[in-house]
């Protein structure tokens, strides 16, 4: 497949990358300053963009099979990135958009979800909100074929063992009452989807 990823550079988007790449795939890296960008062996194609940016998404992912999202972190781009993906995506015709969600709209004990909990940390929580509020955004678009994908409470790079199971919209829990996932699994998980959609127009999580 010819996919385009955003935020090829961040922690998430670098293991995307290696295993679109693993598998075969064409990736196209969209970053805002390619000099910057280490390019891994591969079929990897670097360009300048912004994900912000309606034109600039159409122009980058034209004659593209899926976009695949993992900017962050901060609260003004995850807002902002899906009106204008949603947009430049509609405007290319390119239809498959998978996105890196959060965690935080995800439910915990009694159905209520992870961000309205008093103990939720306060220095994530103005991401948390923004990543629920683009998940209210993709889940009011009918004209791609969307799918937000949400890790477990804690993701950090680790061992690839391919090992995990999927979930909707409530937390996963280890048997010892984690939430945890390598972010090379989630890669798995996330380039399953990719090219396999089971979860169209709807989130999924992912965790151990």
């Amino acid at each position: 497949m010819k996919l385009v990823l955003y935020g090829a550079s961040g922690m998430i988007g670098s293991r995307l990358l290696r295993e679109a790449v693993r598998r075969g795939h064409a990736v196209t890296a969209v970053v805002r300053e390619p000099r910057k960008f280490a390019t891994p062996t591969g079929r990897v194609i670097v360009i300048k963009g912004d994900v912000l940016e309606p034109a600039s998404v159409a122009a980058a992912v034209a004659g593209h099979d899926a976009v695949l999202s993992a900017v962050g972190p901060t609260p003004e781009v995850v807002t902002g990135a899906p009106r204008a993906l949603i947009e430049g995506l509609s405007r290319a015709g390119v239809r498959r958009l998978v996105v890196v969600g959060g965690a935080g709209s995800l439910e915990g004990d009694a159905g209520v979800q992870l961000v309205e909990r008093p103990d939720f940390p306060a220095e994530y929580k103005a991401v948390a909100l923004a990543h629920r509020d683009a998940l209210n955004v993709f889940r009011q678009n009918t004209s791609l074929d969307w799918t937000y994908i949400s890790p477990p409470a804690a993701i950090a790079p680790g061992e690839r063992t391919g090992e995990f199971r999927l979930g909707d919209d409530k937390l996963i829990r280890t048997k010892t009452g984690e939430s945890r996932i390598s972010a090379e699994d989630f890669a798995i998980a996330f380039i399953d989807e990719v090219e396999k959609p089971a979860y169209l127009r709807r989130r999924f999580t992912v965790g151990y």
